[in-house]
């Protein structure tokens, strides 16, 4: 247990006044200790102030499904790093120096995160004159010296309709020393545009934040909003949250290994399961109209139900995509040159993964049994057991298999409760927020751990809404796994992990 902090469990808010203020010495201290012991850092942020920052942590611990809150303010603009002894804490760091103007003393990779001017008033971490224009991406980028050793720039711009990102490689012959990665190239300031809100327009931003995790994402926001409500959401409405969440979990899967077989030139499963992604999003189409499940959750329930026709034809789908997925697998599972490509590319070891914080498949596959349906149940999944699929080698072809995995027992999951659909409304209702609370909210996205943290000031409004997307804590779990690879397996270790730009660029 951290003494030092309020305990508190998934989906629920507490009086800010119930949450410890520390000093900054005892709050740094006690975030150390405490991912020394197990415990691992979900959000840390900064709420912009022209005299003092204030900064908040959140931690979970997997075990006992135990979070803790804990704050400090920073009365000056510096603030101690501690990158260098929990790495896990690399981009929030950055995060928060450009939020708030903080410069953070000893981070070991001191640049900008999105390029925006500091949300602080006349306080910029980087000191950058009143008339630069930030011109995106323009930064110092670390470089290898040597004979023979050159550098490789990829992107922003890719040869696909892909969001923009920047690698930058450092490269001796075809061996990969050091990549570095550059985000923010589409900045869309969405949480600053929550500040100051919950009104009808919030849900569709939530939906937006990582389009291919909309339903992800948006049941954040629900749970967030039911938790400051004290809103208790019916079985029925509980059960369709959760079938959406998992056919969102399927058909980004059922895209990821079709992906990874193109990228090895193995066209049958790269064909088959493009098209099985779109019979898989076409069967969310049934439950909202909405591919992408847009516009099917709202707080306290959903906006849509499902007829008994409605899922005796989702039923009837469902096989058709197990037999269809199982078969595109097969072949490529079958296939030793695909598989021997595969094997021992893009390895990111189990210790490794733990000290970045990795989250979903990619921890997954290192050896790391951390789900938050399983951790920190929410939902349909306090009530159901979903068994956790793990590898052990940490390379591409453990992501691939344990996608695999996981799709098969999103095949199953969906199956059942759409047998057993409790009777009741699918709709609910919930109370304004209250002033000066914290609520916090996890759940399992495709990609991984999705963490959504809300501030409420003295009107019950936004006062800080912090949303932390999987990609935040896997960026640099992708560029530690191209370390001592070749350059040219770089776009299947991407594809491996498929992280999203845009779930950063916020």
């Amino acid at each position: 247990m951290i003494a030092a902090a309020r305990t508190l469990y998934n989906g629920s808010s507490v009086p800010l006044a119930e949450v410890p203020e520390l000093s900054l010495d005892r709050f740094l201290e006690t975030i150390l200790d405490a991912t020394g012991h197990g415990w691992r850092v979900i959000a840390y942020f900064g709420l912009p102030d022209a005299a003092a920052t204030p900064l908040y942590c959140l931690l979970a611990e997997g075990t006992t499904s135990r979070l803790a809150a804990l704050r400090t303010v920073c009365q000056d603009e510096r603030l101690p790093s501690l990158t260098p002894a929990c790495p896990q804490l690399h981009l929030f760091e950055r995060e928060i120096a450009e939020q708030c103007g903080l410069v953070v003393d000893g981070h070991p990779w001191f640049k900008p995160l999105r390029f925006h001017r500091s949300w602080a008033p006349g306080r910029d971490a980087w000191q950058r004159p009143a008339d630069d224009p930030l011109t995106v991406g323009v930064m110092e980028f670390f470089q290898v010296a040597g004979d023979e050793v050159h550098e490789v720039a990829v992107g922003p711009v890719h040869a696909g309709i892909i969001e923009p990102g920047h690698f930058r490689f450092q490269c001796h012959g075809e061996e990969v020393f050091h990549l570095e990665i550059s985000l923010g190239f589409q900045h869309r300031g969405i949480e600053r545009r929550l500040v100051g809100g919950h009104d009808t327009r919030v849900m569709a931003l939530m939906e937006v934040v990582a389009g291919d995790t909309t339903i992800g994402h948006g049941l954040a926001h629900c749970m967030v909003m039911e938790a400051l409500g004290q809103a208790k959401v019916a079985p029925r409405p509980q059960v369709l949250r959760g079938i959406a969440l998992e056919l969102e979990r399927l058909a980004n899967h059922t895209g990821d290994l079709g992906a990874i077989a193109g990228d090895v030139g193995y066209l049958p499963t790269s064909s088959f399961c493009g098209r099985i992604r779109g019979d898989i999003l076409n069967m969310t189409a049934v439950l909202c109209g909405s591919r992408f499940g847009r516009g099917l959750l709202a707080p306290g329930g959903t906006r849509f139900d499902l007829t008994p026709d409605q899922c005796g034809d989702l039923l009837d789908r469902l096989r058709a995509v197990r037999r269809d997925l199982t078969d595109a697998v097969e072949l490529m599972r079958n296939t030793p040159s695909v598989m021997a490509r595969l094997e021992g590319i893009g390895q990111v070891e189990r210790e490794l993964a733990l000290e970045l914080g990795l989250v979903g498949p990619a921890a997954r596959a290192s050896g790391i049994k951390r789900d938050v349906r399983i951790d920190h149940p929410f939902g349909i999944y306090r009530m159901t057991h979903l068994p956790v699929a793990t590898g052990f080698h940490g390379d591409v072809c453990a992501r691939a298999t344990v996608r695999w995995q996981e799709a098969e027992k999103s095949l199953d999951f969906v199956e059942e409760q759409l047998q057993q659909i409790p009777a009741g409304t699918h709709r609910g209702e919930l109370a304004p927020p209250p002033a000066h609370h914290l609520a916090v909210a996890l759940t399992e996205g495709w990609r991984g751990e999705v963490c959504h943290v809300a501030l409420t000031d003295a009107d019950g409004r936004f006062a800080r809404y912090k949303i932390v997307d999987p990609s935040f804590h896997n960026w640099q779990g992708l560029a530690m796994a191209l370390r001592g690879q070749q350059i040219s397996d770089f776009p299947l270790c991407n594809k491996s992990f498929n992280l999203s730009y845009c779930g950063v660029d916020l």
